[in-house]
């Protein structure tokens, strides 16, 4: 019943990374009127220069790493469990590559018996009460021998600094693009023209 223009102007992408931010965006400002919380609205104001800086943070390691694989977990937890699924999506749609995303509290129960050596772990660490845990499960994983790429202050992504922990999810994401982006057209497919995707998508 109700349209909130995003403002971002019109989605040129097929993988709709731009609309994907936008929306994420838009909610959070909702958030933070509705609470009117003014230390998340002070966030968002600044929250234009945290994804300028987001973008410049070198995940090739994760590119280089990837080129070859053809599966892997994602994992994100609370409010980064969101960014681990649209991660997900995008290596499946623009890289042809299988990837499941899992909560970090959860891919113990079952999907952890996967994980053995060299099997690939994209980990999206937030600045919040859950990065204790998820950078223990990090350290859980390399110890049985997985490839992990941990986006993380701590770990060997680099990640923008967030100005509020609502916000990190965004930063990764942003961060996450540009190496997606170098990914499929390292492993030849056009991240503009996904196979068998259309811009729009037609149920019946």
């Amino acid at each position: 019943d109700t349209v909130i223009p995003l403002g971002a102007g019109p989605e040129k992408s097929l993988a709709a990374t731009k609309s994907y931010l936008a929306s994420l965006a838009a909610i959070a400002q909702l958030v933070a009127h509705w609470k009117d919380d003014p230390v998340l609205l002070a966030a968002l104001d600044t929250l234009p220069q945290a994804l300028r800086d987001a973008w410049q943070q070198d995940w090739s390691p994760l590119t280089d790493g990837l080129v070859d694989a053809r599966n892997l977990f994602v994992l994100g937890r609370g409010l980064g469990l969101g960014a681990a699924q649209e991660a997900a999506l995008k290596f499946k749609e623009t890289c042809g590559l299988h990837a499941e995303a899992y909560s970090s509290a959860e891919v113990k129960h079952g999907p952890m018996a996967l994980v053995g050596a060299g099997f690939p772990v994209l980990i999206l660490a937030q600045p919040d009460e859950t990065e204790a845990g998820t950078l223990a499960l990090a350290e859980e994983f390399r110890a049985r021998g997985a490839q992990v790429w941990l986006a993380s202050p701590h770990g060997n992504l680099p990640v923008a600094a967030a100005p509020h922990p609502a916000s990190a999810p965004l930063l990764a994401v942003q961060s996450f693009y540009r190496a997606i982006n170098a990914l499929s057209l390292r492993r030849g497919f056009s991240p503009d023209a996904p196979p068998h995707l259309n811009k729009v998508t037609e149920t019946v």
